[in-house]
């Protein structure tokens, strides 16, 4: 496969593993709303977001979607957008990766670009992605002026759409420019099920009494039938076929048509896993009629009628807020609805107004869904003076702006303190939740199986974190043993370890015990199955 190189590369492709992990500060004047929420808004630089939302949020992103400065040489509130590609690439490239890595087995990313750096963002994004990865460049055709002397019109931005899978297994929406009567908006899929030709021969089949109708009452001459053939006349009588008959011609589906008939005219699966049922119809065919799944939708790869940034604007003037260039709410919503549902995570590290944001608690309000999201934004100025009153009134409604009040709420946070100094040490007051979380993340690349909450306070109090492999992880750090002294609990001694919890899976089992110090022997601790790393040395701080 192609790649693509350029100034400082090599410094690009470090730069993820060399970032510091830190800590997420939870700031209560700015937090609004419901308090239970999982929705995150984080300010600070999004590279160190990134890392630090690793070892709680690594494999549980079902859609990223970003909006990233597209190097245009114009002015950008957040980031330089002024850059020599090369630059411009350094930037990106790392933080890919990070998102990548926080994407969900069956999620998505959606990355929104221009001709300015699309194409080597492609070629990028399928280095880091893995080009077997890539779905399709989505087409947004923006509306707006064109009425302007430039001798061609950009109309356009581009999406790149990777899966994490490689393929897309549901679609939850049909584009809204399809035809409102086309079958495609309804929940019903109606086919005739007779193919006629010299590679189909006829066959028959017993059409019996009750045999479902679609028109109530009636006579089928069966001389007025082209296919299938008929031996007489059908009578149909409050929406059943009366007569028995025998239908003769060359099936598409005679085998589930048998199915249906001997399951007394109940809902049958076809090969498709669709419920299947048939009706004979008044021009005397015999119609196989499929219910529409949910997840069946219809995505274009052009993407029109979504609103204008111009729109956009003048919406968060009303609210008094300024931001030059926000995605529409209805194109991300759209996005979210396409892939995602109840539950979800969305992530957007390059938040700029908080139309992400806007977009899910609409969405989640219209459709009834639980989705959370994560926006991180770089510019502290930006983050609390447009973003976070911009969801609050999203929250609250704002009738001169035209919201709807969705509910909600979201906890703000800014980064906090490096986990680890530069000599490698655990930074003074780190929580056992946050080193749990790290640890568990370090070994098992994955986050802890646990509900993310504030501060990650829903880990169990307790100092085992989990088991991987059959192997069974404990921590003894910051008293969670209960006793506060220095070393209280903190060092493994056969008075600790008697009172740990026992392996859940096997009472034998290995063990990994994470402490201050050990004052066990080696053979005893071989005896116990029991492997001890000290803490800060043991700890991976990359």
């Amino acid at each position: 496969m192609p790649i693509l190189n350029w100034l400082n590369k090599e410094q690009a492709v470090t730069t993820a593993k060399n970032c510091s992990y830190r800590l997420l500060n939870r700031i209560p004047e700015l937090s609004y709303g419901d308090q239970d929420t999982d929705n995150m808004i984080i300010q600070g630089d999004n590279l160190e977001a990134l890392k630090s939302l690793l070892p709680t949020h690594a494999g549980k992103v079902k859609c990223i979607y970003i909006d990233p400065p597209y190097n245009t040489k114009s002015a950008f509130e957040t980031y330089d957008d002024n850059l020599e590609h090369s630059k411009w690439l350094t930037t990106m490239y790392p933080r890919l990766e990070l998102l990548w890595e926080l994407l969900a087995e069956d999620g998505v990313i959606l990355v929104s670009i221009n001709d300015d750096e699309g194409h080597y963002l492609k070629v990028v994004c399928d280095e880091i992605f893995g080009r077997k990865n890539f779905i399709s460049s989505l087409i947004w055709h923006y509306e707006g002026n064109t009425d302007n002397q430039a001798k061609i019109i950009n109309y356009h931005e581009y999406i790149h759409l990777y899966s994490k899978s490689g393929r897309i297994e549901n679609i939850n929406v049909i584009d809204p420019n399809i035809n409102k009567d086309s079958k495609l908006n309804k929940g019903e899929i109606r086919n005739t099920i007779v193919k006629n030709g010299p590679k189909n021969p006829v066959k028959s089949v017993v059409i019996p009494s009750g045999f479902p109708a679609n028109f109530k009452d009636g006579v089928i001459k069966s001389s007025n039938v082209n296919w299938p053939k008929y031996e007489s006349d059908i009578i149909v009588k409050d929406f059943k076929v009366l007569n028995e008959n025998i239908a003769s011609t060359g099936w598409s589906s005679k085998k589930i048509l048998e199915e249906f008939i001997q399951s007394d005219f109940k809902f049958v699966l076809d090969s498709k896993g669709q419920e299947t049922r048939f009706e004979v119809t008044k021009s005397g065919a015999i119609e196989a009629v499929k219910k529409r799944k949910k997840d069946k939708g219809h995505f274009l790869s052009v993407l029109r009628g979504f609103g204008t940034t111009n729109q956009m604007r003048i919406q968060l003037s009303k609210l008094n807020l300024t931001f030059s260039y926000p995605k529409p709410v209805e194109l991300v919503k759209y996005l979210i609805n396409a892939f995602t549902g109840e539950g979800d995570i969305v992530l957007d590290s390059f938040a700029g107004s908080g139309t992400t944001g806007h977009a899910l608690l609409t969405a989640n309000h219209q459709e009834k869904t639980g989705r959370k999201f994560i926006l991180i934004e770089m510019s502290e100025s930006n983050a609390a003076t447009v973003i976070q009153p911009r969801l609050r009134h999203v929250i609250d409604g704002h009738e001169k702006a035209e919201i709807v009040a969705t509910g909600g709420g979201f906890n703000y946070y800014q980064l906090g303190d490096v986990v680890f100094n530069e000599s490698g040490a655990l930074q003074e007051g780190i929580s056992f939740q946050a080193l749990a979380a790290h640890i568990w993340f370090s070994i098992t690349r994955k986050s802890l199986p646990t509900v993310i909450s504030e501060n990650l306070d829903s880990i169990e109090k307790s100092p085992l974190i989990g088991v991987f492999n059959g192997i069974a992880i404990y921590l003894l750090y910051n008293g969670i043993l209960g006793d506060k002294r220095p070393q209280g609990g903190n060092v493994l001694t056969s008075k600790v370890l008697a009172v740990l919890p026992e392996h859940p899976e096997n009472l034998n089992g290995k063990k990994l015990i994470f402490g201050e110090t050990s004052r066990m022997g080696s053979e005893r601790l071989i005896k116990e199955n029991i492997i001890f790393k000290q803490i800060p040395y043991d700890i991976k701080g990359r």
